[in-house]
């Protein structure tokens, strides 16, 4: 960082201990690699200028997800919304016990995520990867718990109709795991 930061060898530890998680968080709210490693740099940047008073936060993990919270509004909005076109369907397999389930699972939620809104996705993310609650939640995104609680609910059923194919995915594993529940009761 040459001088940008007071203390170059933290920022730099938690840093390098931070990065994979961080990296995932980005990844999730833009879609894209390219996309999340600009976010990430971003963020990263704005945070080592502060980073004395970030570090004496007690979780300056949490400040960098919020200027990437905040980063990411500022784009969307400065570009407003990008139509998300898949380069095609998806490609029909045969269902293979070796994990492909889980590749075209990924797929399929990668395509449907791309194709919400920011405030959708950004919602799902906060709620569902960060396991935020929807107080917490709306304090990130700067809104109101009934946003928040409207906006999951729009997005989970706007995933439910652009990969249909996800909930019978789901649905299998779990009427497999309920069987067995119901033979150990037995």
């Amino acid at each position: 960082m040459g001088g940008l930061v007071d203390d170059d060898a933290g920022f730099r530890e938690f840093v390098e201990a931070r990065l994979v998680r961080l990296s995932r968080v980005a990844y999730l709210l833009t879609g894209q690699h390219h996309d999340a490693e600009d976010l990430l740099q971003a963020a990263l940047v704005k945070v080592a200028a502060r980073w004395r008073r970030v570090s004496g936060t007690g979780d300056p993990e949490a400040y960098v997800r919020k200027v990437m919270y905040n980063e990411r509004i500022l784009s969307w909005r400065r570009w407003r919304r990008q139509v998300v076109q898949p380069a095609g369907g998806v490609p029909e397999f045969d269902r293979a016990p070796d994990g492909a389930d889980a590749v075209v699972r990924r797929l399929l939620l990668e395509r449907a995520l791309a194709r919400l809104t920011w405030r959708q996705r950004a919602v799902l993310v906060l709620r569902y990867f960060e396991d935020l609650s929807t107080a917490e939640t709306a304090a990130v995104l700067g809104c109101s718990v009934g946003t928040v609680k409207s906006q999951t609910s729009h997005a989970l059923g706007r995933l439910r109709t652009l990969a249909p194919e996800l909930a019978e995915l789901m649905r299998e594993p779990m009427e497999v795991e309920r069987g067995r529940v119901e033979e150990r009761t037995r």
